[in-house]
């Protein structure tokens, strides 16, 4: 069963054309900084930046929960939100392919979002 901060997140980065939406489930690795990932990506840098804005709205809007840390807006390739048990991750495609994110934790329970799921 997926929370329902992950399904906002989920939600708000495909309200904003965000690609290849995953949650990574990371609770029963034992090596995490986190409970989840969520990642996508974008093809511009300004989507990218489009979709972490919406999270962070929809995020205050629908769950009432404020970002404690962000990374990356300032060039929008990889921009990062920390909300504590939750990290999210926007990147520009060539960079998720290239730091393949979700294989380094391949060993985590993996959910994939499509529209109008």
């Amino acid at each position: 069963m997926i929370n329902k901060e992950i399904r906002v997140i989920a939600d708000a980065m495909m309200e904003k054309k965000g690609e290849n939406v995953v949650s990574l489930d990371l609770r029963k690795t034992g090596t995490a900084i986190s409970d989840y990932f969520i990642v996508c990506n974008a093809d511009s840098t300004t989507n990218v930046n489009a979709i972490a804005d919406n999270i962070e709205d929809r995020m205050i809007e629908k769950c009432g929960r404020k970002v404690l840390r962000s990374q990356g807006k300032e060039n929008s390739f990889w921009i990062i939100l920390d909300y504590g048990d939750i990290v999210v991750h926007v990147f520009q495609t060539p960079y998720r392919e290239f730091y393949r994110l979700e294989m380094l934790w391949s060993d985590a329970e993996r959910t994939d979002f499509q529209e109008n799921q």
